[in-house]
């Protein structure tokens, strides 16, 4: 009779420690994420100007300019474009590198900081480093550029195909890692139990590897494809959306949108609200995707 108050007030006492020690982090999430997000659908909902602030509410209007705007549509077919070329060569080149250097040994380990170096500098500066080395003037190849007529950034394709490779160059080392992590926590036993049954280098791959690496694909898809639809720094800095607005990511619209032109934040955060629900949808249907199949 006297043990189970005893243990209900340390179960409570257990509750509330628990509690407490989420505090700081529900804080966090509340403050930097839940109160921002509430305040962009009131954004979304409202005439909003940037320099006016609320005008009261607008609702359907702000979607309808949002999603009638002249440059929507370009905007969407662009960034997914440019989300699958990253997705498919990151993801490739990621598992790619994984394997190279999957075994532990002195060239090996130089080969995993090398290819970590690139993601030591921060995305702007990776990206106004290849501005500089993309320009015919400023870069040490300038001349040679300028005698052979190349332009790395003077045709969509030519700007779309420059900043995928800066993309790649930045991030590979960092999705090798993930895919490193994945492939080494698969038990050396099955491999070897694959080899007894006389399994190929390709058949393991395939039919041991693979599955067995369907979470890390997961969360390196998820993360890349998250990634890739939001781009902003590296087509603001390289190509400013040029040539002729050909690349120019739904984000950069919606800073177009807020900042420059229209100058209306109710708009922006309309389409804000769009990208959003895109993206949760997107990353339920990958993570469905991935899920493990039933037996």
């Amino acid at each position: 009779m006297v043990a189970t108050p005893l243990r209900r007030r340390a179960g409570r006492h257990r509750a509330l420690l628990g509690w407490l020690y989420a505090a700081p982090t529900a804080a966090f999430v509340v403050a930097l994420f839940a109160l921002p997000l509430l305040l962009v659908l009131r954004m979304a909902a409202s005439r909003w100007p940037l320099l006016a602030g609320d005008q009261g509410l607008n609702a359907p209007d702000n979607l309808t300019a949002a999603v009638g705007h002249r440059l929507f549509t370009d905007s969407v077919v662009f960034t997914l474009k440019y989300t699958l070329l990253a997705t498919v060569l990151l993801l490739a080149l990621g598992l790619g590198l994984a394997l190279l250097v999957q075994e532990s040994s002195r060239w090996n380990n130089l080969l995993r900081a090398s290819f970590l170096v690139p993601g030591a500098l921060g995305l702007a500066s990776a990206s106004l480093l290849f501005y500089v080395l993309y320009s015919p003037y400023a870069s040490p190849l300038g001349p040679v550029m300028r005698r052979l007529d190349i332009t790395f950034l003077g045709s969509p394709n030519a700007a779309l195909a420059s900043t995928v490779f800066l993309v790649v160059w930045r991030y590979a080392g960092f999705y090798m890692v993930l895919m490193l992590v994945g492939l080494q926590s698969i038990p050396a036993d099955v491999f070897e139990a694959a080899r007894a049954d006389g399994a190929n280098r390709w058949q393991t791959f395939r039919r041991v590897t693979l599955p067995l690496l369907r979470p890390t694909l997961a969360l390196t898809t998820v993360l890349c494809v998250t990634g890739s639809l939001l781009a902003f720094e590296q087509f603001y800095l390289l190509t400013k959306g040029g040539p002729d607005n050909s690349t120019v990511t739904v984000v950069q619209l919606i800073y177009l949108i807020a900042f420059q032109g229209q100058n209306d934040l109710g708009v922006a955060a309309a389409l804000s609200v769009v990208v959003l629900v895109a993206l949760v949808l997107l990353n339920a249907l990958q993570l469905r995707a991935f899920r493990p199949e039933e037996r």
